[in-house]
């Protein structure tokens, strides 16, 4: 499917039939132009042919009916990325949006990373994998998507211009109408995108990839994005800050005998003891030689860092049994 050849399919075609697609797409949920019945047929025959709405797609589940579930996407050039729909325990359902067909930044706990980097996602390609978890929920009879979050495949600010389009397609009034508060972003410390999401008018929530409390290690574990010293990557989260009044998030993968150790709390409580940040404790899902930290080790680490004052939380892992957790995702990456 690919969402951009819609307008262009109606262009010999009154406005008010773009209003009546979008809303066939968008609202309506609709898989093939003939569900579209307000149209006539030879334009519904006219749209399947120049716009098809099918998403081709390979669905993971884990044993559990109620748990994650990882759809494999193939696109129109046939790269394939993964996305994930995530329900979460008060009956919500967040999806995980992938930016990038593999990701340059090579951060040795990711499978993306491992993978290498083939291209960026458009704008449409990231709205697709949304529109393919609206659509299956409402098969599924479940509801609705309740969150966004880009914390899938990629580095969201190394594709900046087309992720900042998708959002605004997602909050577009005329499409989705999805809020911008329930959008996420997560980055692994691009200070450039930082600066240019202060002065976005969209109150996206952002999430720092920080990981390690010094530079050395931080480089050792996240070799391009350490490449930014800590302290230049809190001065950008600083003033972006000031700008929005938002708070901002701070994610850290737990491994074992790597990043959490008594001192490494006590570091990371150190650098991190400012208004309006928060902290959310990752378990690390085993994509290679590392190890996750063991439950007692985790809530040492938390409680570390309550007694020094940080507002902190623990992340429950999702989606393990089909590698499709934090870290994990990589895609097939197979041609057809």
């Amino acid at each position: 499917m690919d969402i951009s050849l819609l307008h262009g399919a109606l262009k010999e075609e009154k406005k008010f039939r773009h209003t009546q697609a979008d809303k066939a797409v968008f609202v309506d949920l609709i898989e093939d132009w003939s569900q579209a019945s307000i149209f006539p047929l030879s334009l519904r025959e006219k749209l399947n042919q120049s716009c098809p709405l099918e998403i081709k797609a390979e669905l993971s589940h884990g044993n559990s009916k109620k748990g994650a579930v990882k759809a494999l996407i193939t696109l129109a050039d046939f790269e394939q990325i993964e996305t994930v729909l995530i329900p979460q325990a008060d009956g919500r359902f967040s999806v995980c949006l992938s930016s990038q067909v593999g990701c340059p930044l090579a951060c040795v706990f990711c499978a993306t990373g491992m993978q290498g980097f083939t291209r960026n996602l458009r704008a449409e390609e990231i709205v697709e994998q949304f529109l393919f978890w609206a659509r299956y929920l409402k098969k599924e009879n479940y509801g609705r998507i309740d969150n966004a979050v880009f914390m899938g495949q990629g580095e969201p600010f190394l594709n900046y211009e087309e992720v900042m389009k998708s959002i605004k397609i997602l909050n577009d009034p005329e499409t989705f109408n999805f809020g911008a508060r329930r959008i996420s972003i997560s980055t692994a410390g691009i200070v450039n995108g930082i600066k240019r999401l202060s002065g976005e008018k969209l109150q996206v929530n952002l999430a720092i990839s920080l990981h390690a409390p010094n530079d050395a290690l931080r480089s050792n574990i996240m070799p391009a994005a350490g490449q930014t010293p800590i302290r230049k990557l809190l001065e950008a989260v600083d003033n972006y800050i000031e700008k929005t009044g938002r708070r901002v998030m701070f994610e850290y993968l737990l491994i074992k005998e790597l990043n959490d150790r008594d001192e490494d709390a006590i570091m990371l409580a150190k650098i991190l003891n400012k208004p309006l940040y928060l902290v959310n404790l990752i378990p690390y899902n085993q994509t290679g030689r590392f190890q996750p930290s063991s439950p007692a080790r985790t809530a040492r680490f938390m409680e570390l860092l309550e007694r020094a004052g940080l507002p902190v939380t623990a992340r429950r892992s999702s989606g393990q049994e089909i590698d499709a957790a934090c870290g994990q995702l990589a895609g097939k990456r197979k041609k057809s």
